[in-house]
């Protein structure tokens, strides 16, 4: 790990614009506070039942979250590429174990924060507790709209949600980590795409 360049900045600058207004100086600030890792494909993040020492945001890559239930199945929770954070958020709020998986897909360039870097960037710049908020209600919005999918939308409705949400991503991630996360077999997602192709 070690200090990045200002200018890798520009992305989370743009990420807190959407949230809260900060002066050049206190932006220069809350720069001081994170470290650069670069990550290789297909490297976890996080394992089950440790505890998570980061909150990352995403400047380049894939990484998936997921966990295995009690068949030993993976079940895809979320993916975040740029721009978006990604976490155990319990574990890193409480500093208790996790119960997620977090693995990178791709090659990826990550900003971290630690539970420490996180307290006293708040302590000095409180007006940053409302992007916190917000990103925590984001994740929990989330997980809501995973959950209403699930009981309420029928495979092809969930397939649509999932394109809405990753436009990007057919084209950079295996088609079974897609039907993992749509909870179908890889073949009925095969004719879910061929039918919206006709369609």
């Amino acid at each position: 790990m070690h200090y990045i360049c200002r200018m890798s900045y520009e992305a989370i600058h743009q990420y807190l614009r959407t949230c809260t207004a900060l002066s050049d100086a206190q932006l220069a600030h809350f720069d001081q506070f994170f470290i650069q890792k670069s990550v290789p494909a297909d490297q976890f993040l996080l394992r089950a039942g440790e505890v998570c020492a980061f909150e990352a945001f995403v400047l380049k890559g894939c990484i998936k979250t997921y966990y295995i239930d009690k068949q030993g199945k993976e079940l895809i929770l979320a993916f975040a590429t740029e721009n978006w954070w990604v976490s155990d958020i319990m574990s890193f709020q409480e500093q208790t174990p996790g119960k997620m998986f977090i693995q990178t897909l791709e090659p990826c360039e990550l900003l971290l924060l630690t539970p420490q870097s996180k307290a006293r960037l708040l302590a000095d710049i409180p007006e940053l507790e409302r992007m916190f908020r917000l990103m925590v209600q984001r994740h929990l919005g989330s997980i809501q709209e995973r959950l209403f999918g699930f009981v309420g939308l029928s495979a092809r409705e969930r397939y649509a949600a999932f394109l809405e949400k990753y436009p990007h991503l057919p084209q950079r991630i295996p088609q079974y980590l897609i039907a993992a996360y749509l909870g179908i077999t890889p073949e009925f997602l095969s004719r879910l795409r061929t039918s919206k192709r006709v369609s």
